[in-house]
């Protein structure tokens, strides 16, 4: 007689997308052939996935408690099917992120983003460099540090956090989709503009052979160091306003001049040497930014005007010993500010030497010299603001303008994608499994980072396929005001998957069926939608 079938239910949520998704791209197969074979029961690769499944399942759980997060979920349609959430201990763990870290964590994570890139087929002419810091509590002391190892300590802080420790992340990220493809680690006092040129130059050596792209880049990265250093590598930056010659550059040209480069936008192209290094400049007029810009200068001016005023009624009422001495608090008044002038006027003060009624024909004595007038605004200076307002420079090294137009510089500079740091910004939460018992070196944490890239790199894979499936099949599904998109935010699709279970039929201890349940059409709609490694994760597949 058989027993009583075992009923048992497991919380698959969206996780089914995040592990789709990396069996898509060879997530286990590439870092273990990176790191190599172990005697482990889980191998680094599998455990990476485990991790990146934490990342990516917003609970802000602590890496050691990876079984406690795992033990109400489908291991084995997640991961592989004879684990178990025990085999996920921090011993685990910690042993995988020192694989990775012995075997390079830019290394492995730049395998795993070009197995990615090589899968769904994405081109990426143009790359954006970015930075994130991440911040540690604690002690992350190492008796003997080696060539490679990080400083974990403080420095410019993006989350205004100065109080903390932190490291940096630089990634390398793809146009548009915003695809990290490349990711290095480096110490918490590392600066931009040093460190900038060091990893587009280790990005090149990686491409080898490869077409190299066009690397877009802030303000941050322009500095007559870099420029040199990055001469034999396609570059498009943003100048410096405060760099002298595209100050005078700004000023000096009118829209006038330029030509109609998209709707809104204007430019023109120079010629700069700027470092010793030849290059094209664009001086780009926005209209919107104008707009934007003007409304910030009436405000400007306005409390200008009013701290004028309320400065000049103390600085006319003192009685001066010359008019040199007035005349010069005039002047000294009239330096302070950018927008406004006092109107001058100098009175001299007389009095009689004696009291009583004075004698016929006595004139009085100056005693002193006034200062009378009023605050104006002072139109030379509000015009040479206007000068500069909606106007910005693009850079680049590429001469050929039909290699790269001045429209196409426009284009890839302001269409960015999301940065960086608003990319990692849900990640960052659960990165503060620093007090976790295991996590207290350095290799460790430039480890987990690179596992928090990897994360950022599924959630961006998962988003963009979503959204080119939608267009090409020509669908829609709810977004959060229930109206219709063909964008949704993969954060928003996460949320729709939340309450999907995976229910179990165990008799005899063998299992003989097995469903997903809560799956509405549009859950449907978004696995199939997404492929058949997703498929399978939610039992849909063939």
């Amino acid at each position: 007689m058989s027993a009583e079938p075992e009923y048992k239910t497991q919380s698959i949520d969206h996780l089914g997308i995040v592990a789709g998704i990396c069996r898509e791209i060879g997530l286990v197969e590439t870092i273990d052939e990176k790191v190599g074979q172990t005697d482990r029961k889980v191998s680094c690769g599998e455990a990476v996935l485990a991790m990146v499944l934490n990342a990516l399942g917003f609970t802000s759980r602590a890496l050691y408690l990876m079984p406690d997060y795992l033990r109400n979920k489908p291991v084995d349609l997640l991961i592989r099917s004879d684990l178990n959430p025990d085999d996920f201990n921090d011993d685990t763990l910690g042993r995988s992120l020192d694989d990775l870290y012995a075997c390079g964590v830019t290394e492995v994570f730049a395998s795993v983003a070009s197995k990615a890139l090589s899968t769904y087929g994405i081109e990426h002419r143009f790359v954006h460099l970015d930075s994130s810091s991440f911040h540690l509590h604690g002690q992350y002391d190492v008796e003997a540090p080696d060539e490679e190892m990080i400083t974990i300590t403080h420095g410019y802080s993006r989350d205004h956090r100065p109080d903390l420790k932190q490291v940096v992340a630089q990634i390398i990220t793809s146009h548009k989709s915003n695809l990290p493809v490349w990711l290095e680690v480096l110490s918490g006092n590392s600066s931009d503009k040093e460190s900038f040129a060091k990893t587009v130059k280790a990005y090149c050596q990686h491409l080898k052979d490869k077409k190299q792209p066009y690397f877009v880049m802030d303000s941050a990265g322009y500095s007559e160091t870099n420029l040199k250093t990055l001469q034999n590598m396609l570059w498009l930056m943003r100048v410096p306003e405060t760099l002298a010659e595209a100050k005078h550059l700004v000023r000096e040209t009118d829209r006038a001049q330029m030509t109609e480069l998209e709707p809104g936008y204007w430019g023109k192209e120079v010629k700069s040497e700027y470092g010793g290094v030849v290059q094209r400049w664009l001086v780009v007029f926005s209209q919107a930014a104008y707009e934007r810009e003007l409304k910030t200068l009436d405000k400007k001016r306005a409390r200008e005007q009013e701290a004028a005023e309320k400065l000049w009624r103390k600085v006319s009422q003192p009685v001066f010993n010359c008019q040199e001495d007035a005349e010069a608090a005039c002047k000294q008044f009239n330096q302070r500010w950018k927008y406004h002038r006092a109107s001058m006027e100098v009175s001299p003060i007389t009095k009689h030497a004696h009291p009583g009624r004075p004698s016929i024909g006595t004139e009085p004595e100056v005693v002193g010299y006034a200062l009378s007038g009023g605050v104006q605004e002072f139109s030379p200076g509000i015009e040479d603001a206007k000068l500069s307002l909606g106007k910005f420079i693009l850079a680049t090294n590429e001469m050929d303008n039909q290699n790269l137009p001045a429209a196409a510089m426009l284009e890839n500079y302001t269409d960015q994608g999301i940065s960086v740091e608003r990319g990692f910004r849900f990640l960052k939460d659960s990165l503060f499994f620093a007090d976790s018992l295991f996590l207290k070196n350095p290799a460790r944490i430039m480890a987990l980072i690179m596992i928090m890239g990897l994360a950022l790199l599924i959630f961006a894979l998962g988003e963009r396929e979503l959204r080119l499936a939608l267009k090409k099949n020509n669908q829609t599904v709810p977004n959060q005001k229930h109206k219709p998109t063909e964008t949704p935010t993969l954060r928003w699709v996460f949320q729709m998957f939340e309450g999907l279970d995976v229910l179990s039929v165990v008799a005899d201890g063998r299992l003989v069926a097995r469903k997903i349940l809560n799956m509405r059409p549009v859950h449907i709609q978004v696995v199939r939608l997404l492929g058949p490694q997703v498929q399978k994760c939610y039992l849909l597949g063939p």
